[in-house]
């Protein structure tokens, strides 16, 4: 089987020659600049500085000699302007928080602070994101609704996609559809509850909920409308070229959710069917939903909702082991993550134990296909080297008992 046909076997429930393997093609399944740079000297192909391709996040840019490494079959397509304004087509040197060279968009220029603290100004001048010295990533920093009155609200605009943005995604899937036999995987995003906890501040966004819910219902409808328009002319660009579209929504806490279902089904299950549903409606691309944590008492509505794969199968989270999900959805959802668990083997075991995991994992997941391999969200800068390579070898070498 080619890359392509690989994980179209898996997303149809059936058993592919061996589990469809990604690193590198969302967001949410990516690595570390730092880990990654630190993987190439270990794999002996540090031909290159990394680039670090998504800003917020500090995660790198997979490249071929790696994916080839590692048998990846499904790739992103590559995003045009990550931040606003800044552009991933001119770069200039860079330095990981490790002391590591790199290369980054060369129209970034974060804000230095005094301590060495990096800041990220939004166009009205308040700090969007920060990223404190001897940190790895970016955070949020000043929500733009924090104190927003309900005309401030109707004023408000969310984000939509340039139609230079567009263009460059078209191009760019077009390309790797025709030049490549890769899977290809476009990131949406569309979050409705999660975008209102950035836009408002996440315990503000509580308080909404409780105590304001005419505000907390006019702020997500604002953000639907715009995920629509937005999703409307994104399938219009890739609809025709891509596998999976992605989107984001985390609902869970490391113990259970941070809503209760109830409240998922009145107010954000209405729209996360019109979103996903215009997806299946106008292309033959899967809905791939990445929400962390303990969120096994949600997964039925997110399955009526139209989510045909789940991310990132957070195992160490309540209720989230690995058997437990396979059994009770393993027919109607495709599990795409949940390898090994970061918090405790990728990060701290031997090399002997993450293969170990994985041989694991792999025993549940992948009978009757339905199983997509990658991390539980993105390898972080701590991740070993030697432990990627574990974990991407014990899925190569994995084969089915038949």
């Amino acid at each position: 089987m080619n890359p392509r046909e690989r994980l179209q076997t898996a997303l149809n429930h059936r058993e592919p020659d061996r589990v469809p393997i990604d690193l590198g093609a969302t967001p949410v399944t990516s690595i570390s600049a730092v880990a990654y740079a630190r993987l190439k000297r270990y794999l002996g192909i540090d031909d290159e500085p990394v680039r670090v391709a998504d800003i917020l996040l500090q995660l790198a840019e997979v490249e071929e000699p790696v994916r080839r490494r590692f048998g990846v079959d499904v790739v992103g397509l590559p995003v045009l302007e990550p931040l606003p304004g800044v552009r991933n087509t001119r770069w200039k040197p860079w330095r990981l928080p490790d002391g590591t060279p790199a290369l980054i968009s060369a129209d970034f220029e974060p804000e230095v602070t005094p301590r060495g603290d990096l800041l990220i100004r939004a166009a009205d001048s308040s700090v969007s994101h920060w990223m404190a010295a001897g940190t790895y990533h970016f955070v949020p920093k000043e929500a733009p609704l924090a104190r927003a009155s309900r005309e401030d609200l109707e004023r408000w605009m969310p984000p939509r996609i340039s139609d230079e943005e567009l263009d460059f995604l078209h191009r760019a899937a077009r390309r790797l559809y025709e030049e490549t036999d890769y899977a290809l995987f476009g990131w949406f995003g569309g979050s409705l509850f999660e975008g209102a906890q950035f836009a408002r501040g996440w315990v503000q966004w509580m308080r909404d909920l409780k105590h304001d819910p005419g505000f907390a219902a006019a702020l997500v409808e604002k953000l639907y409308q715009a995920a629509r328009e937005n999703l409307e002319r994104y399938l219009d660009a890739v609809g025709e070229y891509v596998d999976v579209v992605g989107f984001g929504d985390d609902f869970g806490t490391q113990q259970g959710l941070q809503i209760s279902p109830d409240l998922y089904r009145r107010l954000f299950q209405p729209y996360h069917r019109e979103l996903y549903g215009l997806v299946h409606a106008r292309t033959r691309a899967r809905v791939f939903l990445h929400s962390c944590g303990a969120i096994h008492d949600l997964i039925p509505d997110l399955i009526e909702a139209g989510v045909d794969i789940l991310n990132p199968v957070q195992t160490s989270a309540a209720k989230m082991e690995p058997e437990r999900l396979k059994r009770e959805f393993g027919d109607r959802l495709v599990f795409w993550g949940g390898a090994c668990d970061p918090q405790g083997a990728l990060s701290r075991g031997t090399p002997e134990e993450v293969a170990a995991e994985v041989r694991r994992r792999l025993e549940i997941f992948a009978p009757g296909g339905g199983y997509i391999f990658a991390p539980i969200h993105d390898l972080q800068h701590d991740v070993p080297p030697e432990n990627i390579v574990a974990m991407y070898d014990a899925a190569l070498r994995f084969r089915l008992s038949v």
